[in-house]
């Protein structure tokens, strides 16, 4: 089935063989997904020490090192990883399940509280994904807890949530972020850690929608023992795919998303009725076909195509031209790109601003912010010289970083929006 003009079809192939190398060897990971195991995948086994260095920390900040390993060993696979490789990523795995009960734990008491306060919630992402996007909650690379909570039900979370250590960290227009037991100078080498430090966030929704709250639709579902409420499966696919968008919107894309989102549409991809019923709720976003296209797209150029044929039609085929563009274009340089990042989603948002989706700010202020980034960890009382001296490695490290990033990339930028500038002109 063909999704675009021959002209960006053709654009598209070019782009692709033009990969640089880490790139292309990144886009061998994505494909070993698909089924069946394509023989392409098979030439990770020539990789040097020195690629697979650099291919680990990417799975690792991408969020696909569990997956990737699952993947390998499920399709006995698994002789194509070095054994030191191989060796590493069992331990991470075993590392990762014992932070995962540690978070399911933590989860758990929450809930309930809020069960016992008889507050209305819903957990999003994380545990409500398993099965549908996640084979097993030990294979996610999870950093936070979130909750739908209902407005009226917001002080009495943030007062359990503060009866428990929390601490308030960011408070935005829908979302308030707490953090438990944080500790500086955590790095990579902890991330598959159980460090006993957890992330806290509470959501309300953002407006009135025509079917009516999400929380008056939610599913109870047995999860580790506990009945905990989940959002209906059509919102739960819906604001998965919609989260997702909002990550490609970022300077940095992790590629779990993507691959969450995947396999979440191939478990409903035969699913007839699901369908009929997802197409009219999905409506009433009338953002929503837009940011769903655009994710269904990338996906498809990146791993191949996936999605049945209604979604495609509902989603990718009424994307205007340029947004279909710049897919092609910068598609797998965003998806695979390094930590962290770039600003290659501007030109994205520049286009989707003439198409009546206003940016939230002047575009200058992308590329320069006019506000310091939030610390990390926040001072504790009676904290001693050492955990100060950490935190303030953390902050001027994260500055510099900042400040360096906010350069570099702000050039890059300029030099390639004359580029895309030259694209347009060719499709116009």
């Amino acid at each position: 089935m063909e999704l675009s003009t021959p002209a960006l079809s053709h654009r598209s192939i070019v782009e692709t063989k033009r990969l640089p190398g880490e790139l292309a060897i990144r886009r061998t990971v994505l494909k070993a997904f698909c089924d069946p195991f394509p023989k392409e995948c098979l030439q990770l086994q020539s990789l040097s020490q020195s690629q697979w260095r650099h291919l680990l920390r990417w799975l690792d900040i991408s969020g696909l090192a569990l997956y990737f390993f699952y993947r390998l060993l499920e399709s006995q696979h698994g002789h194509l990883l070095p054994a030191p490789v191989f060796d590493r990523l069992e331990q991470n795995l075993k590392d990762n399940a014992a932070r995962t009960r540690g978070m399911i734990a933590e989860s758990i008491a929450i809930q309930q509280e809020f069960q016992a306060a008889k507050l209305h919630y819903a957990i999003l992402k994380g545990l409500s994904f398993w099965p549908n996007s996640v084979p097993s909650a030990d294979l996610r690379s999870q950093f936070d807890l979130d909750f739908l909570v209902a407005k009226e039900d917001l002080s009495e979370a943030q007062r359990i949530l503060e009866r428990r250590g929390y601490r308030l960290y960011e408070s935005r227009r829908t979302g308030w972020e707490y953090k438990l037991n944080e500790r500086p100078g955590l790095g990579l080498k902890d991330l598959y850690k159980h460090t006993g430090s957890w992330m806290v966030e509470l959501h309300i929704e953002a407006g009135a929608s025509p079917r009516g709250p999400l929380l008056e639709r939610v599913e109870w579902r047995d999860i580790y023992g506990l009945a905990m409420p989940v959002l209906s499966p059509v919102d739960l696919l819906l604001r998965q795919g919609l989260h997702a968008y909002k990550h490609i919107c970022s300077q940095f894309a992790r590629a779990a998303f993507l691959v969450e989102f995947r396999r979440h549409v191939l478990f409903r991809s035969g699913d007839y009725a699901f369908w009929d019923g997802f197409f009219p709720a999905a409506s009433d976003n009338p953002r929503a076909s837009l940011e769903l296209g655009i994710i269904t797209q990338l996906i498809s150029r990146v791993m191949g195509e996936f999605a049945p044929e209604s979604l495609t039609s509902w989603t990718v085929r009424r994307l205007p031209p340029s947004v279909r563009l710049w897919v092609e274009l910068y598609g797998h340089r965003v998806v695979l790109g390094s930590y962290p990042g770039s600003k290659l989603y501007l030109l994205l948002q520049t286009e989707l601003q003439i198409a009546d989706a206003p940016l939230d700010r002047p575009l200058w202020q992308f590329l320069i912010p006019l506000r310091l980034p939030p610390p990390v960890i926040r001072p504790f009382p009676n904290e001693t010289f050492s955990v100060r001296l950490a935190r303030y490695r953390m902050r001027v490290g994260l500055l510099v970083g900042r400040l360096r990033f906010c350069i570099v990339e702000g050039l890059r930028f300029v030099w390639e929006l004359r580029r895309w500038r030259r694209h347009l002109n060719r499709i116009a």
